[in-house]
């Protein structure tokens, strides 16, 4: 957190991840839709968003794992589907 890459919103949503808080605030489902409307737009004016692509491929799976309503932190739980690896575990109760 020291680094140039340190953020107040990397470190509310990195909490989040390791505490498994994953209460809505902007839900994935949102994101999904912004992130569509970003890529219809770009195919029709012949643009590349490779990124955005990327970003939206992460949220259809997040969702795809029934996580659609959840924070957008719960992204994590994609990124821990694929690498069958936990980042942290689940809280009890």
């Amino acid at each position: 957190m020291g680094s140039r890459a340190a953020s107040r919103i990397l470190e509310v949503h990195g909490e989040r991840m390791i505490t498994r808080g994953f209460a809505p605030g902007f839900r994935i489902a949102l994101h999904q839709k912004d992130l569509n409307l970003a890529m219809q737009s770009a195919r029709s004016l012949g643009v590349a968003l490779p990124q955005t692509a990327g970003a939206a491929q992460l949220m259809n799976a997040c969702a795809a794992l029934g996580h659609g309503q959840a924070d957008h932190s719960a992204l994590v739980r994609a990124l821990e589907a694929m690498a069958r690896h936990p980042v942290a575990p689940e809280a009890a109760g």
